[in-house]
């Protein structure tokens, strides 16, 4: 029987094949009382336990030496789990105190630290769950006796290539072991654009759907199976037209993909000769090069916070330095626009001195971002001196993450120039003309952009908090991710006028947030004179394509006109006749 299971597409594409169901031990322990004389035994299981996935972790440390940085990062945050005194030292307090079996009371401190993270606003952070989930599902399945590795089952004959992973969830342990795998897709049912899957896929670029809630249990291993990555649409069993059509897209993009690869040395001009300039998102060093590959003109943004999250302490200067100082090398001489970190209150700098504090019930309009950079100074100035260091062997554009009142701007150009200061006393050489720039994704900032263009050197738009912030939606609760809308009314005002006060003055202004690698709104953009993309690199060059097609004097009066509408379905309209 042909059914159909939807989720989010966290990688573009189609994948055709067969369904290779993926194993997992079930959270679902008994709870069983412990004889006082027991009770330090049990205890000693647990430890035990907890030990064994310890060492199996290091050990497996070892052994992403050619598996992406992030990988190696998922490895380290259950590591980091496994010492943490709220997974390990409170589950022994349970035992103590309710004389209960080591599994019953890990998944009730379990339960307890999932409710925590889901209160974090952040979606990087909030899906930090599945990893405490999985931590534990490996303790459980060594207190259960049972092997730590998940088992895969697949038909005899089949080729990898043919393949498609059905899991609930996929570790970090699971990840590593697929690494010198070629599968066609992933599908989970759980997970999100951050999660070990869609990292994985994207590095992998293949096709895959999380967050199916259901998938596992409703696939049988062997069922032939559809996943479109795009549309987040799964169909198991399909029939024999529907399969013929998707044969044929898939083929189509495929074929697409190929010509696209051709377009990575094109000059990124308009057919009207408007020079446009696209640039790659990072996360991590060892991302550029993709970026390279993918033909980015430069790193549009660096997100140095993931070289913060998921430690038990704070990089150094030194450290710190070296990571910036491979980014700028490894673009030889390519600008790097490095953002100081935006780390929120949800996930404290300094996570031992804040043990006990409570959980802020919105962290995303606490102190987050350029806030918590201001309150904590000495870290602040360890980071400055870091990029300005960087900053002699190669162009860096130095970027502050969500600002809002002109104080703020001033206490960080102080900031800075305090760093600046410092460097000269060591006598420690640095680029004395080093750009600055602002993120526009407040609202605020948006409206009072003057504030900014007096100020600073450049500006670039987060689209992805501006809409957030706009809407008040978060896009990553499936509850109202349905009302997230880049293109709303508001939010293209808010665009709009940002870009064409910056015009104005002659301040260049950027994109950096999801919608810059859309696409379907690349012609948008031209038409409002964005002339600075960046993106995710897979995106680069099917943007590009659009570019190169484009003719801004004919898009611009449309582009126009559009933007004096008010009404959503009157809006899409006019997008598709833009992109027809």
């Amino acid at each position: 029987m042909s059914f159909t299971l939807h989720g989010f597409g966290v990688s573009g594409g189609i994948a055709i094949g067969r369904a290779m169901l993926m194993s997992h031990a079930t959270l679902e322990v008994s709870h069983l009382t412990v004889a006082p004389r027991m009770v330090d035994k049990e205890i000693a299981r647990f430890e035990a336990a907890i030990k064994v996935v310890k060492d199996e972790l290091v050990a497996m440390k070892e052994t992403t030496e050619h598996a992406p940085a992030e990988l190696s990062a998922f490895i380290d945050i259950h590591t980091m789990f496994l010492e943490d005194p709220e997974l390990v030292d409170k589950p022994r307090e349970i035992i103590r105190e309710r004389r209960c079996n080591a599994e019953w009371a890990l998944v009730q401190q379990m339960e307890y630290l999932v409710h925590q993270f889901e209160q974090f606003d952040d979606a990087y952070l909030r899906e930090r769950k599945f990893d405490v989930v999985q931590v534990v599902e490996r303790v459980i399945k060594e207190l259960l006796g049972h092997p730590s590795r998940a088992v895969m089952k697949a038909g005899k004959g089949l080729k990898e290539e043919t393949l498609i992973v059905v899991a609930h969830d996929l570790s970090p342990a699971d990840v590593i072991s697929f690494k010198e795998h070629r599968f066609a897709s992933f599908i989970t049912d759980v997970g999100g654009a951050t999660s070990h899957t869609a990292i994985l896929a994207r590095s992998m670029a293949i096709p895959s759907v999380v967050g199916m809630e259901n998938a596992r249990s409703l696939i049988r291993d062997g069922e032939l199976m559809i996943v479109d990555g795009q549309r987040g649409v799964v169909i198991v069993n399909p029939d024999p037209r529907v399969l013929e059509e998707y044969e044929l897209r898939k083929n189509q993009i495929e074929l697409e993909d190929s010509k696209l690869k051709r377009l990575k040395t094109a000059k990124s001009q308009t057919i009207d000769g408007v020079e446009v300039q696209l640039f790659a998102n990072i996360e991590l060093p060892g991302d550029v090069p993709e970026a390279l590959e993918a033909g980015a003109e430069g790193i549009g943004l660096f997100r140095t916070e993931f070289l913060f999250l998921d430690r038990g302490d704070m990089p150094d200067e030194k450290e710190q330095y070296e990571a910036y100082k491979k980014v700028v090398k490894g673009m030889a001489g390519r600008p790097v626009t490095i953002r100081t970190f935006d780390l929120g209150n949800d996930k404290d700098i300094h996570p031992d001195a804040s043990l006990g504090d409570r959980v802020k019930t919105n962290p995303a309009l606490g102190r987050r971002a350029i806030r918590l950079s201001l309150a904590e100074p000495h870290t602040f100035q360890i980071q400055l001196r870091a990029i300005l260091r960087a900053s002699k062997h190669g162009p860096i554009k130095l970027l502050f993450p969500m600002l809002a009142h002109a104080h703020e701007i001033d206490q960080t150009l102080a900031a800075l120039e305090l760093a600046k200061s410092s460097l000269r006393g060591e006598k420690i050489a640095f680029d004395e003309n080093i750009q600055v720039g602002g993120m526009i994704e407040i609202p605020a900032a948006a409206l009072a952009i003057g504030l900014f263009l007096r100020r600073l050197n450049f500006l670039s738009i987060g689209t992805n908090d501006l809409i957030q912030y706009t809407l008040a939606i978060d896009r990553s609760d499936e509850q109202v991710a349905s009302l997230y809308d880049p293109l709303h009314p508001a939010v293209l005002m808010l665009l709009a006028h940002t870009m064409a006060s910056a015009e104005k003055v002659g301040i260049p202004v950027s994109v950096c947030g999801e919608m810059a690698g859309d696409p379907k709104l690349t012609r948008l953009f031209l038409g409002m004179g964005l002339r600075i993309f960046s993106m995710h690199p897979s995106q680069i060059l099917k943007v590009k394509n659009r570019v190169l097609k484009a003719n801004v004097e004919e898009i611009a009066p449309n582009v126009r006109r559009m933007l004096r509408l008010e009404e959503p379905g009157k809006l899409r309209e006019a997008l598709e006749k833009l992109n027809a």
